[in-house]
């Protein structure tokens, strides 16, 4: 995972965070990771929730030199981006810049490295119920895990003085807490999961942090955990970033254990999970390159290509044969987050956090769980 071709960007935070929460890196592994986030954070155009997993995954432990780095300019850059955030709200119906995944990271990041920020405002703006919870009216299961995560690290954080002060806003986070967990525990699948399998690993670091809002046969840890590892052997997390969102409550680690001040663990071994035993299935001859149908529906007007590309090809790189047939009807953009490229405009028409409207990759009718 650490040496994958596809940890580029602001991509390797998250490999970063999470080998480092685990201890699985060696040094020079460690090393090669720190270099790819600094330069992720030269970029201008770095989004809040960007540069908040960025610290986190710098400052989640002290590296071999026995110091660590100066933060106070990128928390200070971070409160700025933040409350760009909250003025877009207060503008835009609601809306964040970004999206309360990204809010809730500004949040966390904040809340462990002393960034400040409104505990009232906090309380405000993670109220369950908010808009920004949901896409297509379906509750999405990690912006509710990271939102706890958050939500608890400020709860942890409120000094004695300012519970005498701040009564309404904490009993308001107590009672938004459990709320989102009882919103997660209600997307709870059959065979375990929580949401779909790439939620699955949030969702739990979230249910670690708040049992205390839970009876102890709502959930079955060992139940999702045995589920999650059986998806690790059907190779479900082949992409590090998805990867990355899934150790850490492997290993019964969360976000909340950043701790700048603590020595990082390095070792020489690569990491191994036990997993299920896959089941013997006769091999067969796949073709070198597979047919696809790709359509663009836009006002259901429909622009229909049928195009060739290499077996194994994600759906950007249909998208990217498509383009290449016909630009015209097939044009698109893309930006780089956490978890790959974004499609922000297809034939030219954008993607508006503002309006919150954003480019849905279907098949056969289905939302993609990956590209």
């Amino acid at each position: 995972m650490s040496n994958s071709k596809y940890n580029k960007g602001i991509q390797a935070a998250s490999v970063l965070l999470s080998l480092r929460l685990g201890g699985f890196l060696s040094q020079s592994q460690d090393q090669q990771l720190i270099e790819k986030v600094l330069l992720a954070t030269r970029k201008p155009s770095l989004t809040s929730g960007q540069l908040a997993l960025a610290i986190l995954a710098l400052g989640a432990c002290k590296g071999p030199d026995g110091t660590s780095i100066n933060y106070s300019e990128w928390v200070k850059n971070l409160q700025k981006k933040f409350q760009a955030e909250i003025k877009n709200m207060e503008e835009h119906d609601g809306n964040p810049l970004t999206n309360y995944y990204q809010l809730s990271l500004d949040v966390l990041a904040l809340c462990l490295f002393r960034g400040k920020y409104s505990i009232r405002k906090v309380a405000e703006i993670f109220k369950p119920g908010n808009k920004n919870y949901y896409f297509n009216e379906q509750f999405s299961v990690d912006t509710g895990a990271m939102a706890v995560l958050a939500l608890t690290c400020v709860k942890g954080k409120i000094t004695r003085r300012q519970k005498q002060t701040q009564r309404k806003a904490m009993k308001n986070i107590v009672n938004h807490t459990k709320s989102l967990v009882n919103e997660i525990l209600s997307q709870k699948t059959e065979n375990g999961l929580l949401g779909n399998i790439y939620s699955t690993g949030e969702a739990m670091q979230a249910l670690f942090v708040s049992s205390m809002y839970y009876l102890k046969n709502q959930w079955d840890c060992q139940k999702t955990r045995d589920m999650v590892l059986t998806e690790i052997s059907r190779g479900a997390f082949h992409v590090p970033t998805a990867a990355a969102q899934i150790l850490p409550a492997l290993m019964g680690k969360t976000y909340l254990d950043v701790n700048k001040a603590s020595s990082c663990v390095y070792g020489s071994d690569p990491l191994h999970i036990s997993t299920p035993e896959p089941v013997s299935v006769t091999p067969t001859v796949s073709p070198s390159q597979i047919q696809v149908n790709y359509s663009v529906v836009i006002n259901n007007q429909i622009d229909n290509i049928t195009v060739h590309v290499a077996n194994g090809s994600v759906f950007l790189d249909v998208m990217e044969q498509a383009k290449k047939e016909n630009a015209t009807r097939f044009s698109f953009t893309a930006e780089e987050n956490s978890w790959g490229p974004y499609i922000t405009s297809v034939q030219g028409i954008k993607a508006n956090n503002n309006d919150r409207t954003y480019w849905e990759l279907l098949s056969n009718g289905e939302p993609l769980s990956q590209g």
